[in-house]
């Protein structure tokens, strides 16, 4: 302790000084650094005096020694201690040194496993499609246009649609709905959506989707109103139940227009594939303009859709699954879950109290289909698939669909494998998802915009809520898409034999154009699946006019 005297009062002054280092300097030795020989130099005694006496030399003196002293600990420590964010840590005992070693280890884990996920980030898994420059090009003909003015003004015939089935294949019914109208120049009636047998829901077109936006967006293309107006109200609308598989417009207006024309409304159901893939171009451009732009759900969905989205992004890239592992679906597809004897059982019986609920191909056994590509993959193949594209163990999973047959326990592979796992349940707040609490409709539709809006999308099986998905996908920009080749890996599957390096390799040469590149539609596919080059065009494509 330095003290200052001074006339007026006396004032302590304190510099704190680690006591391993004042006890480490004995009273003698501190005189001997202190008081160094006298010099014959009769000033420079007296200069010396006057510096001892002077209390900020003290002060002075002691801070730089302390420090000194400080320093010249810490390198003695530092083959025993990594540098620690906490100074009072050097004068631990030897165990505590061990401890905090064994802490410096873990915290430089952690810093590698984080620089481990940023780099799952920037994998080979994440890297999107090359969509060589095709952007959206709905130009429709002159001839089409000039049309419009009448088709939008006509106030005479008027068309009225059940469209049944779950929400996406009411979405594709709608999509065909607008396009006939087109055909037969009638007024469009909101469609009816039919009530759904399995889930019970009891929807309208304007809980599922954004009515005020349908019609805005088809304001020259087709007039839609939300009912038949007076005039026509107490026409008996003729029902017509002969439209075959993919008629063609020539076929609907020659049934159709006169029809139509005579009584002013017709009703059509079941429009299920009713209407034909390969269409003009104008009709096809039509079709994805409804699937595509019009066909936007409503503010309630869109907003929570929305958040979840931002709550699986907000980590990171995330994968979409839509699983399709639900009791119904291994029934009507005539496949076997996997998951046990007892399943498989209770499957098979089913189908067999039932056979109207399979779908196709009945004479097939289930080996068949499996190897046929027929079957929905189970949680177990779609890990394997999933691990073999490169996805990383840390990827973020959303899956949508029902709850699978197992619940939890179909589910498992998946799980263990892949930790971040989550749906819409987990994603969302204590209350949110009350509004759409059985309707099943607007459940299906958030599963659509989170999986839209993924980094990576994949079904597990076919269908309809895949096939819009992959056509909006397409048509935002070629987002990746994975198509599973079930019909060529399932072979590779059942081979124990092959290493798991062998089998990656293989499973990715299998997938390498099946990642959601452009690809040309074909005759008989639907162009909302597959817009290139009817809806989609680049800088290397002309596309006359029709």
């Amino acid at each position: 302790m330095a003290v200052s005297k001074s006339n007026k009062k006396k004032q302590q002054c304190y510099i704190a000084v680690p006591s391993q280092i004042i006890n480490s300097i004995s009273s003698s030795g501190l005189q001997s650094l202190l008081l160094s020989p006298k010099k014959k130099n009769p000033s420079f005694s007296v200069k010396l005096k006057l510096l001892l006496n002077n209390p900020r030399f003290w002060v002075l003196f002691l801070f730089v020694f302390g420090l000194v002293g400080m320093l010249k600990m810490w390198f003695h420590f530092d083959t025993l201690v990594p540098f620690s964010q906490n100074p009072c840590g050097i004068f631990q005992e030897k165990g505590s040194f061990e401890n905090e070693q064994q802490s410096s280890q873990l915290s430089a884990g952690a810093v590698s496993v984080g620089k481990e996920e940023n780099g799952d980030e920037e994998s080979e898994f994440w890297k999107q499609p090359d969509g060589l420059g095709y952007r959206p090009c709905l130009e429709f003909s002159r001839e089409y246009r000039k049309t419009s003015l009448d088709i939008v003004k006509g106030r005479n015939r008027y068309l009225m649609v059940v469209v049944s089935g779950g929400m996406n294949q009411q979405r594709n019914q709608i999509v065909d709905a607008v396009v006939i109208a087109r055909i037969l120049g009638a007024a469009l009636v909101v469609p009816i959506l039919q009530v759904n047998v399995i889930w019970g829901d009891e929807s309208e077109f304007s809980d599922i989707f954004d009515l005020d936006h349908f019609k805005e967006v088809l304001a020259n293309d087709v007039r839609i109103v939300s009912s038949l107006p007076s005039t026509h109200v107490m026409t008996r609308p003729v029902e017509e139940k002969r439209t075959p598989l993919h008629a063609s417009p020539e076929w609907i207006r020659l049934h159709y227009t006169r029809k139509i024309r005579r009584d002013g409304v017709l009703l059509l159901r079941s429009l299920d594939s009713r209407l034909s893939k390969d269409l003009p171009s104008d009709l096809q451009k039509l079709r994805c303009k409804v699937a595509f732009h019009a066909l936007r759900f409503s503010p309630s969905i869109l907003e929570l859709g929305n958040k979840l989205t931002e709550r699986m992004r907000s980590k990171g890239p995330y994968v979409a699954l839509h699983l399709r592992m639900e009791k119904d679906v291994w029934v009507r597809t005539g496949c076997l879950p996997g998951l046990s004897h007892e399943y498989d059982e209770m499957i098979n019986n089913e189908r067999k109290q039932r056979p109207e609920l399979l779908t196709s191909r009945s004479n097939m056994t289930y080996h068949d289909r499996k190897l046929a590509g027929l079957c929905p993959l189970n949680a177990l193949e779609v890990t394997r698939l999933l691990k073999a594209l490169g996805a990383p163990k840390s990827a973020r999973i959303y899956w949508a669909g029902g709850i699978p047959l197992g619940g939890k326990e179909a589910l498992q592979p998946l799980t263990n494998e892949f930790p971040q796992f989550f749906n819409k349940e987990d994603l969302s707040l204590p209350g949110e998802l009350e509004p759409f609490a059985k309707k099943a409709s607007l459940m299906a539709a958030l599963d659509y915009i989170v999986s839209e809006n993924s980094n990576v999308f994949m079904p597990s099986h076919g269908g309809n809520m895949g096939h819009a998905i992959q056509g909006q996908r397409a048509y935002a920009g070629h987002k990746k898409t994975i198509t599973p080749n079930k019909r060529k890996m399932l072979q590779h599957f059942l081979n124990s034999s092959l290493s798991e390096t062998e089998f990656n390799a293989i499973i990715l040469d299998l997938h390498r154009d099946s990642l959601g590149q452009p690809e040309l539609r074909k005759a008989g596919r639907d162009v909302t699946k597959y817009p290139v080059p009817e809806c989609m065009c680049n800088g290397t494509m002309n596309h006359p006019s029709m």
